[in-house]
């Protein structure tokens, strides 16, 4: 099924794409932004099934070289910016394939990068493929004209070197071409293209399925004349299932004490009610990082509204202990950060005796020295930090502090919002305890970083919504997890800390598994995990559940009145019949609202089950939880442990690029750079950069 596509569109992964893209689709800089589909064959309920979803992948243009220069090297006019822009030109095309016109054929050749010299004044060795004649010097320029015919125009610049295992080849530029297909890394487009590409991305519900559907018919979709040659037939239309909607349910907040959420978006406000359990904020600090700005913080205002916002939700919160202001320069060294925070607290301390338990950081912008900020405060000063921006933060709107408020009290290890009822499935006296695990991996092309395994639990009970976490370094690209068994341990042990008896019941959420890792995550990470907490009588019942969100099945309403204005499934739609597995024991849920694009269900995936689950409490369940995410006041796509475990890996990243910059400063005066870089790459995976304060350890201080 994949041959029709594969010979008529540029195949990258699964997916394939149109070889042209549309005259709107430009990005400009060299770039466009090409359509087409990611398709894959699963067995399900109804026999094996096609699954086709459509994509969209920022690709560089099959431009000739120099032409491909001028659109993207800023200020590039011409030939003769080669040589002034040489790095630039470099840093543009090492790495990237291209074919040649001067000859007649299909090959592909690897930039590595320019030739010292001019096309003018390279000369070789030609060795006679008869023998007859000895070797002879001859020149590039010669040569072409001898051999191909070709007279080289632009003798005044360098070639580009395409050579390869030690055999050169130098080939000038005009007769170069960009190969098609070649990818462009998202995180690299300027902030134009990177809005145009996403909302390229997120096509409403009925647009996508109509394109869907095109693909799926069109001559060079999945289904071609190799596929009917093997008398493989396949239904065009889309499968039709049967969906339930299970109800949202009814929260508790402080005042009001139980609240309806909206019908529709499963939403709720807080405009005149307080949270569960709002955190006393006696002792914080404001580091304001807009001095020198053009638009710097109205700090007097910045103040009293976010005690203001804070009183409103039942948080009590004291004037500031001390104000410090700074520029955004401050971001650039570690050191500096380091120095200015310690210096805060301390004069905090001065005070008023007794550790800060809040230091709020108003920016500018983003910055880069924003994992210097995390790191300091989350592993060696143990004090939680908040950041903000200035601009949103000067404009005073209500929603925007009800935000920053709700993340504050989470982190200081308040209850923004709890379930009015018991959780589904756990009436009974028993507690029970939510474990949420992932696995985040380095670039592609990264292969000395370690991969950051992240753990969470919750440490509450029945409310179920405050966790501690636990992160740890891992092999390179190694999905299992490494230390599970002790990483889970460890939060077991917190929660009978905490609560003076351990859990009855565990049930485990993991993230980021493929199904051809299912047998790994069963018989190696869950006999890890019952090694390392089973304990004389104490054996607690275990659920083990993956969610994937990797997956191409969409479901479309078949009458658009039944879904909401975005024209999407209902928050808390279920289907867990015809198009999952013939036998195990898995289904799709949609438990957000989605208002942009298509919404894409959770598949949830059931590996082992001593709690005996049966599929609608155990939907329920789900589905109920996705209401306790501590950031927002809606329903969240994934269940969130594993939301939690997500946001932990990513924290553990910024930690791992804080490691390697200090490493690589250490390395880099005593060796050589790349003697620097193995150093700093191995000094990553040392646990002590990713040991949090002991503050720290069992709050939310990552979300």
């Amino acid at each position: 099924m994949k041959d029709n596509p594969s010979r008529n569109r540029i195949s990258v992964g699964r997916s394939f794409y149109s070889p042209n893209y549309r005259a709107g689709d430009d990005l400009h800089h060299g770039l466009a932004a090409y359509r087409g589909f990611q398709q894959s064959l699963r067995p399900t309920s109804q026999g094996l099934t096609l699954c086709l979803d459509y994509s969209v992948l920022a690709f560089r243009k099959p431009l000739p070289v120099l032409e491909f220069l001028k659109e993207h090297v800023q200020g590039f006019n011409g030939v003769n910016d080669v040589t002034k822009l040489r790095q630039k030109v470099i840093g543009a095309l090492k790495g990237l394939k291209v074919r040649v016109t001067h000859r007649v054929t299909k090959q592909k050749y690897t930039v590595s990068g320019l030739t010292t010299k001019n096309a003018r004044g390279i000369s070789f060795t030609f060795d006679d493929p008869d023998g007859i004649n000895p070797p002879t010097e001859i020149n590039l320029v010669g040569y072409f004209m001898d051999k191909w015919g070709k007279n080289i125009v632009n003798k005044d610049i360098p070639c580009l070197d395409l050579s390869k295992n030690n055999r050169p080849n130098y080939v000038p530029m005009e007769f170069c071409v960009l190969v098609e297909g070649q990818r462009y890394p998202k995180e690299q487009l300027d902030r134009d293209a990177g809005v145009f590409l996403k909302n390229l991305s997120l096509a409403p519900s009925h647009e996508r399925k109509d394109t869907i559907y095109e693909m799926v018919h069109a001559n060079d979709g999945p289904c071609g004349d190799v596929m009917k040659n093997f008398e493989i037939g396949v239904d065009k239309n889309m499968t039709r299932v049967a969906g339930r909607v299970i109800g949202a349910p009814d929260l508790k907040l402080g005042s009001p004490s139980v609240v309806k959420v909206d019908k529709d978006k499963c939403q709720w406000n807080l405009v005149g009610k307080s949270l569960v359990e709002g955190k006393s904020i006696e002792r914080w600090a404001l580091i304001d990082f807009t001095y020198g700005d053009r638009f710097p913080l109205r700090v007097d205002p910045f103040i009293n509204n976010l005690r203001s916002r804070c009183r409103n939700l039942g948080m009590s919160m004291d004037e500031p202990l001390w104000y410090h202001s700074a520029d955004m320069r401050e971001f650039s060294s570690i050191s500096r950060i380091e120095g200015l925070l310690s210096g805060v607290v301390k004069e905090a301390m001065r005070i008023k005796s007794g550790k800060l338990q809040l230091i709020v950081c108003v920016m500018t912008r983003k910055d880069p020295g924003y994992k210097y900020l995390k790191f300091v405060s989350e592993t060696k000063i143990g004090v939680i930090t908040q950041c903000c921006l200035s601009m949103p933060s000067n404009k005073g709107q209500d929603q925007y502090f009800a935000n920053l408020c709700i993340k504050i009290n989470a982190k200081l290890g308040g209850s923004n919002v709890e379930l009015s009822g018991r959780l589904p499935h756990f009436e009974g006296k028993e507690h029970v305890m939510f474990i949420g695990a992932d696995v985040n991996h380095p670039g592609s092309k990264d292969s000395s970083c370690p991969s950051i395994a992240a753990v969470v639990g919750t440490v509450n009970w029945p409310a179920a919504n405050r966790y501690a976490a636990r992160v740890c370094p891992q092999d390179n690209r190694k999905e299992k997890i490494l230390n599970y068994g002790a990483m889970c341990s460890d939060l077991v042990n917190t929660y009978a800390r905490i609560n003076r008896v351990r859990p009855s019941k565990i049930v485990v959420f993991r993230d980021g598994v493929s199904e051809g890792q299912f047998d790994m995550v069963l018989n190696e990470e869950l006999i890890d995990l019952r090694r390392a907490i089973y304990n004389g009588d104490y054996k607690p019942t275990i659920t083990l559940v993956v969610a994937i969100k990797r997956h191409q099945t969409r479901l479309f309403l078949q009458n658009a009145r039944d879904g909401g204005a975005s024209g999407n499934v209902p928050p808390g739609t279920v289907v867990d019949t015809t198009i999952v597995h013939p036998f195990e024991f898995d289904f799709y849920l949609c438990s957000h609202y989605g208002g942009l694009g298509t919404s894409k269900p959770t598949h949830y995936y059931v590996l082992w089950d001593e709690n005996y689950f049966t599929s609608d409490s155990l939907q329920k369940l789900i589905h109920h939880m996705c209401f306790t995410f501590a950031r927002c006041t809606k329903p969240v796509s994934l269940v969130p442990p594993v939301y939690y475990a997500d946001l932990v890996a990513y924290r553990g990243r910024l930690f791992q690029e804080v490691a390697m910059e200090l490493q690589s400063r250490e390395s880099s005066s005593s060796s050589s750079s790349s003697a620097a870089a193995a150093a700093a790459a191995a000094a990553s995976f040392d646990q002590s950069f990713y040991t949090l304060h002991p503050e720290l350890q069992n709050i939310m201080f990552f979300v």
